[in-house]
């Protein structure tokens, strides 16, 4: 693969008012040096110096294409760590198709989704976690993912598993140098009580790396929240007003929203995913019946409910829907939106005294866009978002977590084999599956299936 030479617009489709069209290869040089007239007689592209700009402009024989500004990189000081050249252009579709058709002709060939950052993994300029998290930081829409996928593509997460490996390996090969001299039974190279605490202090390490996953997940896709309640609560109105859109039909009618509505919001840096469900009610229609079905689906999923009721009508829709509501909201966070509180000149007395402590509530007018940004605080502190620093390291890929179970798995066996006495070999076959597990994250040991699936994903031209 590594042999052709690739090209592919790197910015974002259409016209606009540049575009960057990146050149990756052993050929990468002289093929654009065939097509690129510099504007200084004799300072073609095999004499330029790495790092540097030329200004000139691309031709098909003495037909101009545009005038364009070359920027050189040579291997292996690349992004790829091949000889790489970006040609910026006018950002006209037209001029960006006959650039990429001229490149084609002269023995390109157009790069596949991610090839780039796949040529950057397997030519070591980073290891796979750092290749995945370009495709988070071109994803990310918050400060939050932004930060995480900076951090991660810096090296964060790689060094943290560089060190569990390490001492890893400094257990597995004490263990297997008494197996190499079993026969000496005077001979002990590993202190059974010093490498109880090493692997205890590597499975706190892993563990807190595998919790993270929650707060990551959280963070990368966005916090679930379910807007739930009796028809006509003004749960559809209270979405279009987060949203700040008509996303949702409003009207008196009960039983207006059958189907499950979703769509996201950034609060304070952090993405809130809202789910506005079916009203909640007896019902015969069997369309509205299916509604309702997911609407208790997606509070089961959600992280956050919004328990949206009718203030005029507080304690009878409580003590219908209480039963069905509450025993689903067990380790959730749970706020009771009183809607339509304008229309009340007292709000007293109609808070439960038997509400569990740890439920929030809230008075609102979702018509009136009354308190809403104190509506918005509480999701904020509801969400239990730490604070995080750029060097937090917080797992966000179900892949690495996934692999991170595994191999927390594997270093409990570690402990259980060191607290019993078990024999050597059967606790390094452990630490040796421990090891396996965190080398998959990085990519020392995935195979070529496992890396089409992570790259396909990627934007053609990164």
């Amino acid at each position: 693969m590594n042999q052709d030479t690739i090209c592919a617009v790197s910015t974002a489709p259409g016209a606009g008012g540049i575009a960057v069209i990146r050149v990756s290869g052993p050929e990468a040089i002289t093929i654009c040096n065939t097509i690129f007239v510099p504007r200084t007689a004799g300072k073609d592209l095999l004499s330029q110096k790495a790092y540097t700009l030329r200004y000139g402009s691309i031709r098909r024989g003495e037909e101009l294409i545009d005038d364009v500004l070359i920027a050189l990189f040579r291997a292996p000081h690349s992004f790829t760590g091949e000889d790489t050249i970006e040609i910026t252009c006018h950002g006209s579709v037209y001029i960006q198709q006959q650039i990429m058709q001229l490149l084609i002709e002269n023995g390109c060939r157009s790069a596949l989704p991610g090839e780039y950052t796949q040529r950057a993994f397997m030519n070591g300029k980073m290891d796979l976690s750092q290749a995945e998290a370009v495709a988070d930081l071109i994803a990310s829409t918050s400060a939050g993912q932004h930060r995480l996928a900076l951090n991660q593509m810096r090296g964060g997460f790689s060094n943290e598993l560089k060190n569990l490996r390490e001492q890893l390996l400094h257990i597995t090969s004490l263990m297997e140098l008494e197996l190499d001299f079993s026969d000496h039974e005077e001979l002990e190279f590993a202190d059974r009580s010093e490498l109880s605490a090493l692997a205890a202090h590597i499975e706190t390490v892993i563990s807190h790396l595998a919790n993270s996953f929650s707060v990551g997940n959280a963070i990368k896709n966005g916090i679930p929240v379910a807007i739930i309640g009796e028809t006509n609560a003004g749960k559809s109105t209270l979405l279009n007003v987060l949203l700040n859109e008509e996303k949702a039909i409003v009207s008196d009618i009960h039983g207006t929203t059958r189907d499950v509505i979703e769509d996201t919001i950034n609060i304070q840096g952090i993405t809130f995913r809202f789910i506005d469900t079916a009203g909640i009610r007896e019902t015969h229609d069997a369309i509205e019946s299916i509604g309702i079905e997911r609407t208790f689906q997606k509070l089961d999923q959600a992280n956050i409910v919004l328990w949206m009721i009718d203030a005029a009508d507080a304690s009878q829709q409580i003590a219908q829907l209480s039963e069905k509501i509450l025993p689903r909201c067990e380790g959730k966070q749970l706020i009771l939106v009183f809607n339509k509180a304008d229309l009340l000149a007292d709000t007293s007395g109609l808070i439960p005294a038997d509400l569990p402590e740890n439920i929030q509530t809230i008075f609102i007018s979702a018509k009136q866009k009354e308190n809403i940004n104190e509506l918005q605080d509480l999701l904020i502190q509801a969400a239990h978002i730490p604070s995080l620093s750029q060097n937090d390291i917080i797992v966000t890929n179900i892949r690495h977590y996934e692999a991170l179970t595994h191999a927390l798995d594997s270093i409990h066996r570690v402990q259980e084999g060191l607290s019993s006495n078990l024999s050597g070999d059967f606790v390094s076959q452990d630490l040796r599956e421990c090891i396996f597990h965190l080398s998959d994250i990085v990519g020392e040991v995935t195979t070529d299936q496992v890396l089409g699936n992570i790259f396909e994903r990627f934007c053609i031209g990164k």
